[in-house]
């Protein structure tokens, strides 16, 4: 009785053995891999992601893709390439000017625990020093070392719809309104040899975003 018992032991155990063995072997489908977990790089004490913001909630798949246009203080993006299509609803740009003196959470693009930078955090990001980089994908390089971030230039649409600059311009938003017009908010801009904030483009405009940590 012993002996039968255990035999039957042992043939389970084995089963369970061979069992687990070939669940490895077998292939996993209808699974979406799961995002490149987006750690940020530090540049004059501020974490900036090294990709730009996609749809909604979402990070570009790689450093050199340009991602999504978006209007200040709207969390609707456009595409950077013709046709002009959306993330969401009609293809036409709303034409009123986004209001508000800041860029609020409800309407911030960038995915949880990031969020748009400042004109601060900018200057701060224009201050580390950028390099141009002509080949391959065009745009610039922030900060030295082991401390940089690339940022595509990849133009921007006016307020009609138009890309315009891609490949010689990028210009990216910060939540940063400017306090003495209300049409229009700060940002960063740069092409070769140049990098630069300002405040005097349409919130209306639609550019790049390029998140910090939270």
């Amino acid at each position: 009785m012993k002996k039968n018992l255990f035999k039957i032991i042992s043939v389970a155990i084995l089963l369970l053995i061979v069992t687990a063995g070939c669940k490895k072997d077998i292939p996993v489908t209808g699974v979406t891999p799961a995002e490149p977990e987006e750690k940020g790089v530090m540049i004059n004490g501020v974490t900036w992601s090294t990709r730009n913001v996609d749809k909604p909630g979402t990070f570009a798949a790689k450093p050199e893709d340009a991602g999504m246009f978006y209007q200040w203080n709207r969390n609707i993006g456009w595409s950077t390439t013709d046709p002009l299509t959306p993330s969401s609803g009609s293809a036409t740009l709303p034409t009123t000017t986004p209001s508000g003196d800041s860029w609020i959470t409800a309407n911030d693009p960038c995915p949880t625990g990031w969020r748009v930078p400042t004109r601060a955090e900018l200057d701060k990001l224009v201050s580390a020093g950028s390099v141009w980089k002509s080949t391959g994908v065009p745009g610039i390089i922030f900060g030295s070392g082991d401390n940089t971030v690339f940022f595509p230039a990849a133009g921007y649409r006016v307020g009609d719809g138009m890309l315009v600059l891609g490949g010689d311009n990028g210009i990216y938003w910060s939540g940063t309104p400017n306090p003495d017009y209300s049409m229009f908010a700060y940002y960063l801009g740069f092409y070769s040899g140049n990098a630069y904030t300002d405040g005097y483009l349409s919130r209306r405009d639609g550019f790049l975003v390029r998140c910090v940590s939270e």
